[in-house]
């Protein structure tokens, strides 16, 4: 049987710096097209656990070591990423210290969640009101159908 055809699977980590007043988040400025902020992730290796693969994305852009707290969500919407179909497993995580732009970041910086950069890359915007949401009222966002 042949190897069926699916999205590529990838994942994208909200950072919370915790040992900052408002707990600001991690964007880096990305390096290759698609530009613009985006929040740090990437692509899961072939034999890696998706977890592990955001712990290892966030240190490779950030410098962080992160660590994971909640799944907000998949997001899979065909278009999300310009290049190529791909499903991204999105975490929220926490971390302490000082973020450098390492890998694919051109740069680094803190945002408060509720004041956040115009050109978001991908689908970030959308994550990012999810995002928002959960950390206002605790509800994880419900499954997209459309």
């Amino acid at each position: 049987m042949p190897a069926p055809v699916t999205p590529l699977l990838t994942v994208d980590v909200i950072i919370e710096l915790i040992d900052r007043p408002e707990r600001p988040i991690v964007l880096i400025k990305r390096r290759n097209p698609p530009h613009g902020w985006a929040i740090p992730g990437g692509f899961v290796d072939p034999g890696e656990r998706v977890e592990r693969a955001a712990v290892r994305e966030a240190l490779e852009e950030t410098a962080l070591q992160v660590e994971l707290q909640t799944l907000l969500g998949i997001y899979s919407a065909p278009l999300r990423d310009p290049r190529i179909h791909t499903a991204s497993a999105v975490y929220i995580a926490t971390a302490s210290g000082e973020p450098e732009a390492h890998d694919d970041a051109k740069g680094v910086e803190l945002f408060n969640p509720d004041e956040l950069p115009e050109r978001l890359a991908f689908d970030h915007a959308e994550i990012l009101t999810d995002y928002r949401r959960f950390r206002l009222v605790g509800t994880l966002p419900p499954p997209r159908l459309g």
